[in-house]
């Protein structure tokens, strides 16, 4: 059997697992503790990269283009853990000195973890970009949700980032909560348009936004099946969602992707490879790594994972090559997620029949550019985004031309 292809990898995720308390509706590969073990993550991090080089499967390059720092939350690791980081990834990979733009490494943080000496420290070791994970302005949906920061938390987080020179910032939103809660009757109450003038006063360069979805085994999950918290309906989702992009998209914010919004020349590199199909490494417990067609992801439990490393073995709990049709329908669901779209050239005649049928439907339209024309989902059309994604691929004939072009 031939050797699989290997392509240097430029962008890399790093897990950081933990957090104080667990949110009801996370699913996260999280560890809950009071404070972060940095020692322990640096070791399990510096063992996974000795198991990844002695592998030769996912080669880091000399220099990264991209680096991710998420969790859990980071920033209970400390003011120390960046410089830590850089140490174990090997600091002449962060200098980027043949990139025009150089790296972009992204921390996320939580606002009442936010602090001078935090954000002087990161920033001293490198990093350029502070995602933080605001969530709500509202004081009893904080409370509701489990977050530790109460409303003027963010506004906090944001004044201490930018006295620190650190204006690179992205913010977290989430929409469609609860409409009713028997157990918390003052989860309820939550204006959108409230949460949405907070943002937009803040005027951070990046909003993110995440609709509220049940996942199995979360405390949510067994309150909404004990019926003591009865979910957002889907039209409130609609509504609340195309709220939000009318707003973002007026005050000046590019909606370059289903979740996204930045202002022009501040959108996510790193998340934008993932869209594109480039190569990434992920590393720590529950992390992802692709490189074309490789696919594969660590153990979930911190506990084993950092077991494992320390024994000088990675510590994968699956893989699988993305191939043939599956390729495909992925390419299909990434290409119509960004604003980018896909190239119209690309379309089968079975395909054109579908995309017109979507703009009478006000799903999509064609659009004129540089790479020439192209189909883009509206925002409407983001929100059936799944179901568009199989329809088209069903449309498109084996072999038909290469649509990441």
């Amino acid at each position: 059997m031939a050797a699989l292809p290997v392509e240097p990898v430029r962008s890399v995720y790093v897990h950081a697992p933990f957090c104080a308390r667990r949110c009801p509706y996370c699913d996260f590969a999280v560890e809950v503790r009071r404070v972060g073990d940095l020692d322990g993550w640096t070791d399990a991090l510096a063992g996974e990269l000795g198991a990844l080089e002695r592998e030769g499967r996912f080669p880091l390059a000399s220099e990264l283009e991209t680096l991710y720092v998420g969790g859990g939350t980071p920033s209970l690791l400390g003011p120390r853990a960046m410089a830590a980081l850089a140490a174990v990834l090997g600091p002449e990979r962060l200098c980027a000195r043949t990139l025009d733009r150089g790296l972009e490494w992204t921390a996320e943080a939580n606002p009442e973890s936010v602090t001078p000496e935090l954000v002087r420290a990161w920033r001293a070791a490198g990093v350029t970009r502070l995602s933080l994970g605001v969530q709500s302005f509202h004081e009893p949906t904080l409370a509701w949700m489990g977050r530790l920061h109460g409303a003027s938390g963010a506004l906090a987080a944001v004044a201490t980032a930018r006295k620190q020179g650190l204006e690179e910032l992205s913010i977290d939103l989430i929409f469609a909560l609860p409409e009713t809660s028997r157990a918390r009757a003052d989860a309820t109450g939550r204006s959108w348009d409230a949460d949405l003038d907070e943002a937009l006063a803040l005027a951070p360069p990046h909003i993110s936004l995440y609709g509220l979805t049940v996942e199995g085994g979360t405390p949510l999950a067994r309150s909404v099946a004990e019926g003591r918290v009865q979910l957002a309906s889907e039209e409130s989702y609609r509504e609340e969602y195309l709220r939000a992009a009318e707003r973002l998209t007026a005050a000046g914010y590019l909606h370059y992707e289903v979740s996204n919004f930045a202002l022009p020349g501040h959108e996510s590199r790193h998340n934008r490879g993932y869209w594109e199909g480039g190569a990434y490494l992920g590393l720590g417990n529950g992390a992802h790594s692709f490189s074309n067609p490789l696919r594969r992801w660590n153990v979930r439990s911190w506990e084993d994972y950092a077991r494992r490393v320390a024994s000088g073995v990675l510590a994968v709990a699956g893989k699988e090559e993305v191939t043939g049709a599956a390729r495909r329908l992925e390419e299909v669901w990434l290409g119509l997620r960004t604003a980018r779209g896909l190239p119209w050239s690309a379309l089968t005649p079975a395909a054109l029949r579908v995309v017109e049928e979507w703009e009478r439907q006000g799903w999509s339209r064609r659009e004129s550019g540089p790479e020439g024309d192209r189909v883009r989902l509206t925002a409407v059309g983001w929100l059936l985004l799944d179901r568009l994604a199989v329809e088209l691929d069903a449309a498109l004939a084996p072999g038909s031309l290469a649509l990441r072009a």
